[in-house]
């Protein structure tokens, strides 16, 4: 597995989203399984693991730390706070932006993980109406303590990075990117190329839209969050098939699937990218990581962007659709 830098951290160049090991797609697997599977992730050459205290909420971390356990000092751990108060942490403060707060939920988080550093910390969502200078000055202290080695944000603006980045140098920042949802090309990307700051997309093959294996007759239950994603309505579907026409057709003169050419797609694009595709199944680990061996040439990636300015998409994947199934808070 090719390494790529997020700033001061050197990771994979792929990496495993952990979330759907403990909700947000419907039935999961038995936590037994959901190790094993981190584990061969990582014989397989994956040694960036992504995961929160909201997801679960707690359990998530959990699992990480179990199944790393053996080989926590050769791998890179990120893990987010959320800025909202979960259930159960009343006893930090009405407001979880304060330092004393964040500490908690930071130390709590080392525990479940079963480590004594994070190498990767983020803000999960940036309130609007926060301060950042505030929690970047806090994430320094953290730094300096040695509980983390670097810090980032999630889903985070251009004024939010740059407020924040100037009192604590920021690693990554963690958002939703995809051939679906291409917003932050903007600029927020071209700013993370600017100031050195990494990228790490999540949601990269568009909730598995772009794997090619789920149909507008293909039903959704549970927590599964594509229940709210309007990129998944039956319909929606439908019109979005140009797209899938277009990877499949890519994908058989490369030999590859449709989930590695949307991965090597934002690969070849930025060299501070590094996608955490969620990965529940072996064949779709060694499906996912092996995308990182599937170069384009520049022909051929020029020619998957002529392709895609044609084409228009329908339905999005938004904060505040799944909020309505309790998973995340909307800024």
């Amino acid at each position: 597995m090719n390494k790529r830098k997020l700033r001061n951290l050197e990771v994979s160049a792929i990496g495993m989203g952990c979330m759907g090991f403990s909700h947000g797609y419907g039935e999961l697997p038995p936590e037994e399984d959901s190790i094993k599977m981190i584990q061969y992730a990582y014989e397989k050459g994956c040694d960036f693991f992504d995961t929160a205290e909201a997801y679960g909420p707690f359990k998530n971390e959990e699992i990480l730390g179990k199944a790393v356990k053996g080989f926590r000092d050769k791998v890179i751990i990120a893990t987010k706070f959320s800025p909202y108060l979960l259930a159960g942490q009343e006893k930090y403060a009405d407001n979880k932006l304060t330092k004393a707060a964040i500490k908690g939920a930071l130390e709590d988080s080392l525990k479940r993980l079963q480590t004594d550093y994070i190498d990767l910390y983020y803000e999960h969502r940036v309130p609007l109406n926060s301060n950042p200078e505030e929690v970047a000055l806090w994430m320094g202290e953290f730094i300096k303590e040695g509980k983390i080695r670097a810090w980032g944000q999630s889903q985070s603006n251009v004024e939010q990075i740059r407020k924040a980045h100037a009192i604590t140098p920021i690693s990554a920042i963690q958002s939703e990117y995809s051939m679906m949802e291409r917003m932050f090309e903007k600029d927020v990307i071209p700013l993370c190329k600017e100031l050195n700051i990494g990228f790490v997309p999540f949601s990269p093959l568009a909730s598995g839209f772009l794997s090619g294996k789920y149909s507008k007759d293909t039903k959704y239950y549970g927590d599964d969050v594509r229940r709210a994603i309007t990129r998944f309505i039956p319909e929606n579907v439908e019109k979005n098939q140009p797209l899938l026409d277009l990877l499949y057709h890519v994908a058989k003169t490369k030999n590859a699937t449709p989930a590695q050419i949307s991965l090597a797609w934002m690969l070849h694009k930025y060299d501070f990218l590094v996608p955490i595709p969620g990965m529940r199944k072996y064949e779709r680990i060694d499906e996912n990581l092996g995308a990182a061996g599937v170069i384009l040439s520049e022909s051929e990636f020029n020619k998957i962007e002529e392709e895609l300015s044609k084409i228009t998409l329908y339905g999005n994947r938004t904060d505040e659709d799944i909020q309505k199934m309790g998973h995340v808070r909307a800024q």
